[in-house]
């Protein structure tokens, strides 16, 4: 019944006000918008948004929602190069005021588990873990179990940090920052030899890297049903 009340969702569409942008890092942007106050989600999930000021050939892109639904807004942060597809640069012209389009909240990719948590995330796939943490520091700052964020960016841009800090404050909250592939796998072991089958493994970034990181913790023994999976595609 969950998953089909959460496809169902799809179907919801809404209009969203533009606040502000600014950026997080160098090639890293967020996005700001006026929170309705009927709209909620789960901490994780995605949304489909639609550029509506503009005639674009792909208007329609999903994004997490990197902020909570405890939170006063809507946020959705993204890479943006020098050399940023139409939909990207159809997001910068956004001015206060203007408007786009949201259909969901959906995804499946959110807390559902008593017992440890290992988040990995790789560069812009921090995104759903922002909204995962800030929500569970928002309801009563009670992390009630062990969780453990695995920030892995080799540009050694870390967004969020500073949240992350702060929230790393907690003693059931630790946040390790790595800066090559070799050191996440590294962790990874030590992660898997602690928890076992016991935890639950979330992965977040690029497609190859989600992919990889999934082979690797099943080569040591974790089970597909204890690893949840979100891929980043770049446009």
């Amino acid at each position: 019944m969950g998953f089909v009340k959460d496809m169902l969702s799809i179907f919801n569409k809404r209009e969203l006000l533009f606040l502000e942008s600014y950026k997080e890092s160098e090639d890293v942007y967020s996005f700001l918008f006026e929170k309705e106050k009927d709209l909620t989600w789960k901490a994780g999930q995605h949304g489909l948004f639609r550029i509506t000021h503009r005639k674009i050939k792909k208007h329609t892109r999903p994004f997490t929602l990197a902020s909570a639904p405890t939170e006063k807004m809507v946020k959705i942060t993204m890479k943006i190069n020098d050399n940023p597809s139409e939909f990207k640069k159809a997001m910068l012209e956004l001015e206060q005021g203007m408007k786009i389009n949201m259909n969901g909240p959906v995804g499946a990719f959110h807390l559902k588990d008593d017992g440890p948590t290992i988040l990995i995330a790789a560069g812009i796939g921090i995104t759903p873990f922002r909204s995962i943490l800030k929500e569970v520091e928002a309801n009563g700052n009670g992390i009630d179990k062990p969780i453990h964020l695995l920030y892995y960016d080799s540009n050694n841009s870390y967004i969020f940090k500073d949240e992350l800090d702060r929230m790393a404050m907690n003693p059931l909250l630790n946040v390790t920052y790595l800066h090559s592939r070799s050191d996440l796998y590294q962790e990874i072991d030590k992660v898997t030899t602690l928890n076992k089958n016991g935890g639950k493994y979330y992965i977040a970034g690029p497609k190859s890297m989600v992919v990889s990181t999934s082979g690797y913790l099943q080569g040591n023994g974790i089970s597909k049903r204890n690893i949840n999976k979100d891929s980043f595609f770049g446009y």
